[in-house]
């Protein structure tokens, strides 16, 4: 089969990210979204996120007229034959669920426009049942003489290495009811599968019902979450037994029924995913009868949210301000925070553990300046009351503490020389572990990491 033509309905990170790599890879493309400012800037050539080497494609892919972008879900009905669901599921205001009402949205506007046989694929991580639920939303709305069907293939893509994410995959899930549905999505990846070809990689691809489709993405984040959290719960013993989580770490990982990866101790995990997922996935898990299963994951979360704490503990610690009933009292102390996005490489601050830990560190009273390398515009709209730096340099002049709370390498790769000529106090607090501590100290630093001894 030729390369079907493909809708990507929603355009945030995940739907931009998908349209504008598939058509690098040689398909025509629609992206569709209601935010019409959104659409505006896509169709102009700017990506609207922070998302390295994806400008460059969006651009590309315009000019060579295989990519456009529109508020029209009929012209989305008209051109393409796969139409990937690509919008968010954020938490519910209510509770720990999913909102799946964007999912219903797009089904709503596109299925009764649809006049050919299609396949609505489902990319959005959603709470497993939902690919049923959209099957009976389809059937309902959708002209049934036409034979549209649904499956579900969900992303894994990673913030800052979304482009490789989609472009090399580690591997594509289709949850699919039908051959033809089956077929259809095969060709519908088929560009993935032809660049690996070319390279002499495999991509696996894993056939599967609808069910096993949606809990693959939830089961995924779920364990990293556990696996940063365990780090950390490891950390917090470590702290108080004198050992070094860094070289626990290290140790643990080179078993390779466990690995190295996310065995990095610190804040914690944030952004617009992991935590949501899991608690949405706890969420499920009671509603069908088997929340005892996920019942860890309550606990998972809670180390999360304690870490993001420990901050303002090491601080006071730091700066011998003892605990009163309230907290501890840091007024009249500069701290320069430096990292705002929960990740490098990204500007997103949904849920960030770095702008967590500076507003606690404000609201104990010290005057918090923060500086990120992309996050800037979207921190000041999260945590309007700080203060911005417009660069390391501004952020730490004249601090008493300085605070690395986003491993961007601009941060782990600073001269502590340097920087002490600047500040008030050579004091830090590693909320990443990204720093040498030996460096560090050799230059007059006081350091403290996250489950490591004082340096």
């Amino acid at each position: 089969m030729t390369h079907p033509r493909l809708s990507f309905l929603g355009t945030g990170y995940l739907g931009a990210t998908y349209a504008i790599c598939f058509a690098e890879l040689g398909y025509e493309v629609i992206g569709v979204d209601v935010d019409a400012a959104k659409i505006d800037a896509l169709a102009a050539g700017r990506v609207p996120f922070h998302e390295p080497g994806l400008d460059d494609l969006l651009r590309r892919g315009l000019a060579g007229g295989r990519l456009r972008f529109t508020t029209d879900y009929a012209e989305a009905a008209e051109t393409a034959e796969v139409h990937f669901i690509c919008v968010g599921t954020p938490q519910r205001p209510d509770g720990m669920g999913a909102d799946l009402t964007y999912v219903e949205q797009v089904v709503t506007h596109l299925a009764p426009l649809l006049k050919r046989r299609a396949l609505i694929v489902g990319k959005s991580t959603v709470p497993v049942g939902t690919a049923a639920w959209v099957e009976q939303l389809v059937a309902k709305l959708a002209d049934p003489a036409l034979g549209v069907e649904v499956a579900w293939s969900p992303e894994f893509l990673q913030e800052g290495y979304a482009v490789e994410d989609v472009l090399r995959p580690n591997r594509i899930i289709a949850g699919v009811r039908s051959e033809w549905a089956n077929t259809l999505l095969a060709a519908a990846h088929k560009g993935v599968f032809d660049l690996a070809a070319t390279e002499d990689r495999e991509v696996p691809l894993v056939v599967t019902d609808f069910a096993t489709a949606e809990l693959v993405k939830v089961a995924a984040n779920a364990f990293l979450a556990t696996k940063i959290s365990f780090i950390n719960a490891m950390a917090e013993v470590c702290e108080v037994a004198g050992g070094d989580v860094t070289q626990l770490a290290r140790a643990i990982g080179y078993d390779p029924r466990i690995g190295n990866r996310f065995l990095q101790a610190g804040l914690g995990f944030g952004g617009g995913c992991l935590p949501k997922d899991i608690r949405a996935f706890q969420a499920r898990a009671q509603e069908l009868g088997a929340g005892e299963a996920l019942r860890f994951l309550h606990e998972v979360d809670l180390i999360n949210t304690r870490r993001r704490g420990r901050v303002l503990q090491l601080a006071a610690e730091l700066l011998d301000r003892p605990a009163g009933p309230a907290g501890p009292d840091l007024s009249g102390t500069r701290v320069a925070v430096l990292g705002a996005a929960f990740k490098p490489l990204s500007d997103d601050v949904r849920d960030a553990p770095s702008l967590a830990a500076a507003a606690a560190l404000a609201a104990a009273g010290a005057d918090v300046h923060v500086y990120d390398p992309q996050a800037m515009d979207n921190a000041r709209r999260v945590q309007p009351s700080l203060a911005y730096a417009p660069n390391v340099l501004e952020a730490v002049r004249n601090a008493e503490l300085v605070v690395i709370a986003t491993e961007w390498a601009e941060f782990r790769n600073a001269d502590p020389v340097a920087l002490g000529e600047l500040v008030a106090a050579r004091r830090v607090i590693d909320g990443r572990n990204c720093l040498d501590p030996a460096q560090w100290a050799r230059a007059g630093w006081t350091y403290r990491g996250m489950g490591r001894p004082p340096a």
